[in-house]
């Protein structure tokens, strides 16, 4: 098994953080999330558009925190299933679920609804080892 130190860890993220870089959007979908996040968006609908306020985050020993998410009022009702980060020119960072538990990013509520402020108080992203 692969055992990564801290300094590797952090790393990974710094080059994630770069690449992601200034003036991302946290997208929520509703829909079956793409098979990975190279695939394009097809028949999902996009619920809400959220802007990440400055820099992608920031890592602490492989921690990866959110910078700012700006809450925004959704477009379109529907149930959240998922969500994608886009770089500033439309290039996707990264998708993950969305649920109540067990999923990459934990909502109090899925059911979206046109109109509704959808807020992301913090998230962390840990690059665990593998």
């Amino acid at each position: 098994m692969l055992e990564y130190s801290n300094g590797t860890r952090h790393a990974q993220n710094e080059g994630l953080i770069t690449y992601a870089g200034i003036g991302c959007v946290f997208n929520l979908y509703s829909g079956i999330q793409p098979a990975n996040a190279n695939t394009a968006i097809t028949t999902q609908v996009l619920l809400v558009s959220m802007p990440i306020a400055g820099v992608f985050g920031t890592d602490v020993n492989g921690t990866l925190t959110l910078g700012a998410v700006s809450p925004s009022n959704a477009g379109s009702s529907g149930t959240a299933s998922f969500f994608r980060i886009i770089k500033v020119g439309s290039d996707v960072v990264m998708d993950g679920s969305v649920g109540l538990s067990a999923a990459d990013l934990i909502l109090n509520s899925v059911d979206i609804v046109s109109g509704q402020q959808v807020s992301i108080t913090s998230g962390i992203i840990i690059r665990n080892n593998q």
